[in-house]
């Protein structure tokens, strides 16, 4: 990186890449491009540059030199909006594997930027730290690119969410996609704006107090644009394939640097706050993990706050003991999935079995599975001991882009189950020590669609569409033929627009909603619920324990799908929830011995006090000499705006 980030007069970033298209001198000098490429499948590369009118004939070719190990370099008089590409023989030009912009999608040139030209604002920015942390996953094509999703952030940072989760950014083939088939990891997907305009989106959020994380891809390229095997056989392994190809290569060191230097590049160039790494479990590799964490740690100037997020099938605890800040917690939201819906099917199967049980473990020792055996695992076990580790590395959800767009149809939780048993799990989520993370519309109770998008042709867009419907036969839904039929095209425009939230202009410049409705309701709930959550919860969670959960009974006295459970905070006090999903009111053995804090439905406390827990319900208490009682008993929902059923 070229300037300190915290120094007061330093406006510009950059990330000095020992490959693709770098910038040389000075700014005001007379410009000069150093290109650097690894082909060690090539004996002869060039660089292609075009000239002003793009014309074929126009391009000039400059060879570049072998500099041992398969690397091939060159330099040419050329600098910032220079297109180009790596000529490999006379039928064959491919854009850059470290580009940082591909203005004509990725079979398109490359273009180099300076990355200097932005001039941040933000600059005395150190981000937060990871116990403040309320995640907000978006899409940023969904919601209108780069600028689109600026116009939203002072609603969503008004909602009491403190950071942005971005869906992969890397450039991908067409104009819609999910993010998880980039083929360029260096370039964020033109369809959304141009680099500058991420830049901007990034020091607004900050100027919030937003933090931003971005959700990253490194077990994988998508089917279209990647020309890595052309020129880097080596990249990948032939003795190992994955669902997308060969599996790559990471005991390479060439490999290896290429995504760690990918990491350190957001981080340091585009200021993201932390990085989500998607799939790790189908990287295969621990070790490169632990190198990829230490470099970036090793990279972040003293006082700033970055954080690495994993998400891990494999529930692998050791790696949250000392390189990673936390874990998408899977087992989390499946436990809580079946308790609201009755579904079985899928990876729910491994949740079907008390599932009250598996929610007790996952709040009092983190993952459900900890090396059990799992019935979707073929009998294998799981995971690995969790319990010694804080709730502040499991990171708990109710609904993301793979809990929804996953399913056939993108159904949210609204359209699958009883709202106010809805209300009461989303009070858990808001207010337990693990860190909570919503998906983007969530908080308006939406049931708005999240499907599966791309934006194929041919023989792909077919392929990907009945490997769609494949996936899905084995549901009983969709058992037959004809019922497949009926899952939307991802290549079909219309299944992103369903996908797209229209934006709301009646949203004033602070966030507020105006006007009343079911969509204010919902919002009033999560803003209540998080402004307990930033006044009384979050300045306690360092050093929080759980200190154990109980599963309640029926009148009957079996088991109910309903608990209490506690935790230790920092400073000694303890808090307490108790959470009812069943439609009965159930016998309640205690008074809550403290102030209530939270509770849904309004007046539930009054039940409680009488010894019954009120069907669908969420009560959370505090004990010790809590501070701020005032302010939390103005927070909590204690009106007739909670969302009706």
């Amino acid at each position: 990186m070229s300037e300190s980030p915290y120094d007061p007069h330093a406006r510009h970033y950059v990330q000095c890449l020992p490959f693709g298209a770098q910038l040389l001198g000075a700014q005001g000098a007379a410009p000069r491009t150093r290109f650097r490429l690894w082909a060690p499948s090539r004996r002869i590369v060039q660089v292609e540059i075009e000239g002003p009118d793009a014309a074929p004939e126009a391009a000039a070719l400059i060879d570049m030199a072998p500099a041992g190990n398969g690397w091939f370099e060159a330099e040419a008089e050329c600098g910032a909006g220079t297109r180009y590409r790596y000529r490999l023989d006379a039928n064959l030009a491919v854009p850059d594997p470290a580009s940082r912009f591909q203005p004509g999608d990725v079979h398109g040139p490359s273009e180099v930027i300076d990355a200097r030209a932005y001039q941040w604002q933000n600059t005395e920015w150190r981000g937060r730290p990871w116990e403040e942390m309320v995640l907000y996953e978006l899409h940023v094509g969904a919601l209108g690119g780069y600028a689109g999703v600026q116009k939203r952030l002072p609603r969503i940072a008004g909602l009491g969410v403190t950071a942005i989760e971005l869906m992969p950014l890397a450039d991908f083939s067409g104009t819609r996609n999910w993010g998880y088939d980039g083929v360029l990891p260096y370039a964020p997907d033109s369809s959304y704006g141009r680099p500058d305009e991420l830049k901007a989106l990034i020091d607004c959020a900050h100027g919030l107090g937003l933090a931003v994380f971005l959700d990253v891809v490194y077990n994988h390229f998508g089917p279209d644009g990647n020309y890595l095997h052309e020129y880097a056989r080596e990249f990948f392994r032939d003795d190992i394939a994955t669902p997308w190809g060969p599996s790559i290569d990471f005991s390479r060191p060439e490999v290896r640097d290429f995504f760690c230097d990918n990491a350190l590049y957001w981080i340091n160039e585009y200021r993201f706050d932390g990085l989500r790494l998607d799939a790790v479990h189908a990287i295969g590799d621990t070790d490169w993990l632990r190198e990829l964490a230490d470099h970036v740690h090793g990279s972040v100037k003293h006082g700033r706050h970055v954080h690495l997020v994993l998400e891990n099938e494999h529930n692998e605890a050791n790696l949250l003991e000392t390189h990673f800040d936390a874990q998408w917690n899977d087992d989390a939201h499946n436990a809580l999935h079946v308790l609201l819906t009755g579904e079985q099917e899928g990876y729910y199967r491994a949740f079907t079995d008390k599932p009250i049980d598996k929610l007790a473990r996952v709040l009092a020792e983190g993952f459900a599975y900890q090396g059990d055996a799992s019935p979707v695992h073929d009998g294998a076990p799981r995971g690995e001991r969790s319990a010694h580790l804080p709730p502040t590395v499991f990171v708990m959800f109710l609904q993301n882009h793979d809990q929804i767009g996953n399913r056939a149809f993108g159904e949210r939780l609204r359209s699958l189950c009883a709202p106010q048993a809805l209300l009461a799990a989303t009070g858990l989520l808001l207010l337990s020590p693990q860190i909570p993370l919503l998906f983007m519309e969530e908080e308006y109770g939406s049931t708005q669609p999240f499907l599966f998008f791309t934006d194929y042709t041919g023989e792909l867009a077919d392929a990907v569409r009945e490997g769609r419907r494949r996936e899905f036969a084995k549901f009983a839904a969709f058992n037959d033929a004809s019922a497949r039929t009926r899952i939307p095209d991802p290549n079909d425009p219309q299944t992103f627009a369903l996908s797209s939230p229209a934006y709301d202009e009646a949203s004033d410049e602070t966030g507020a909603t105006r006007g009343t409705g079911d969509r204010d309701a919902w919002r009033h709930f999560y803003q209540s619920a998080l402004a307990v959550r930033a006044k009384l919860i979050t300045p306690r969670l360092a050093q929080t324990r759980a200190l154990g959960v109980t599963v309640l009974a029926s009148s009957s006295g079996r088991h109910a799908n309903a608990l209490v459970a506690r935790w230790r905070l920092a400073d000694g006090e303890t808090l307490a929830i108790a959470l009812n999903l069943t439609p009965d009111a159930l016998p309640f053995p205690e008074h809550p011995d403290g102030m209530v804090i939270f509770e849904t439905p309004p007046r539930a406390r009054d039940r409680v006090n009488s010894y019954e827990l009120p069907p669908y319900s969420l009560v959370a208490w505090m004990t010790g000499d809590v501070n701020s009682y005032a302010l939390a008993h103005d927070a909590r929902i204690a009106d007739e705006r909670e969302p009706q059923a």
